[in-house]
């Protein structure tokens, strides 16, 4: 089995368990969990960052990412992680057309709570069901009007486009999109592995006023 190539995009002031919980599900999974270590995985996860330099996480984790935006290698799934820094990197003109470009590629496209507001900008939800952050929702609404953002929804499916509530919800969102990839009985396997409950169903879980 060919390796599929996962690229999760790092910036400053990212949120931690945004790409780490994705990493975390991805880079455990295996076709058969019993074999472990010996058996070559069916995923190779780079991080992938502007620059080669260390980035600076929110809390103070320095990251060292695997390739620049230059020196990636095309993606199988590219994810998109939330933090404070999409406030910023959300007009960032060559990392969106970036993500624009590599987005054409990929089998999948995913982000991770505030991740979806750079999606947004590289004009990948147009027409659209999306979520993010419950306190980012009324942002993606206003930001992006042709997309219908979610408010009752843990993650949402649309196509090949996945995303996610905030921060813990990423690890959910990974693991859907494995049982999408390889099959529902590895990702719950996976899940196992981790002691991590598998998502039964995509209802958000952090109670929210509903929008009128």
């Amino acid at each position: 089995m060919t390796q599929k190539q996962i690229g999760i995009v790092i910036f400053d002031d990212v949120e931690v368990l945004d790409f780490c919980g994705p990493f975390e599900v991805f880079s455990v999974t295996r076709l058969n969990q019993e074999r472990g270590l010996e058996e070559i995985p069916p995923f190779n996860v780079s991080l992938v960052a502007e620059k080669k330099d260390p980035v600076i996480t929110r809390g103070g984790m320095r990251v060292l990412p695997d390739y620049t935006l230059a020196q990636c290698p095309r993606l199988d799934v590219l994810l998109v992680p939330g933090g404070f820094g999409t406030r910023r990197e959300m007009n960032n003109e060559p990392m969106i057309a970036w993500i624009a470009e590599r987005a054409k590629q990929a089998e999948v496209v995913a982000s991770v709570c505030t991740g979806a507001l750079m999606l947004g900008k590289a004009r990948l939800l147009e027409g659209r069901r999306a979520t993010t952050h419950w306190m980012a929702l009324d942002y993606l609404q206003d930001l992006f009007p042709q997309t219908t953002v979610e408010r009752g929804l843990h993650f949402v499916e649309d196509g090949n486009i996945f995303t996610s509530a905030g921060v813990s919800a990423g690890i959910d969102l990974s693991l859907v999109i494995v049982s999408r990839l390889l099959g529902e009985e590895i990702a719950r396997m996976t899940a196992k592995q981790m002691e991590y409950s598998f998502p039964e169903n995509n209802k958000r879980k952090v109670a929210i006023a509903q929008a009128d």
